[in-house]
């Protein structure tokens, strides 16, 4: 694989949609065009994004390029690891078996509820008054 050849994956969660493209190289991460910590400011979500790489143990072996785009901020860090997981797979058959028992394969396809009429919200009735 030489520089300009990479990986493509699409992560998803909640409306949050991630491509995410893997490169050879020193573990540089970048998001939407800014370095992972200016983008996601939680340190939780960077820890996310990190998670499938620290699992496999290859945090400096490349480098991740993220557009993401909708959703809130967990939901986007979580799409960009679901991301990083496929294309992770993608280079390397054999982490599958490893990302595969973490639950980082997996599409959390988890929603909001939508609001029902004569509710308050999805599932919130107005209070009964008997008199």
């Amino acid at each position: 694989m030489t520089m300009s050849e990479y990986t493509e994956a699409v992560g998803r969660r909640k409306s949050a949609s991630a491509r995410v493209r893997i490169y050879p190289g020193n573990g540089d991460i970048i998001v939407n065009d800014l370095p992972l910590a200016q983008y996601f400011g939680r340190e939780q979500d960077q820890v996310m994004l990190r998670q499938p790489l620290v699992l496999t143990g290859t945090q400096g072996s490349f480098n991740i390029s993220v557009h993401v785009k909708g959703g809130g901020e967990s939901g986007q860090a979580q799409a960009a690891r679901h991301g990083v997981a496929r294309a992770l797979c993608s280079v390397d058959a054999n982490l599958r078996g490893t990302l595969k028992s973490a639950g980082f394969l997996t599409r959390d396809s988890r929603v909001k509820e939508r609001k029902k009429p004569g509710l308050k919200r999805a599932r919130k009735a107005p209070q009964y008054t008997k008199r």
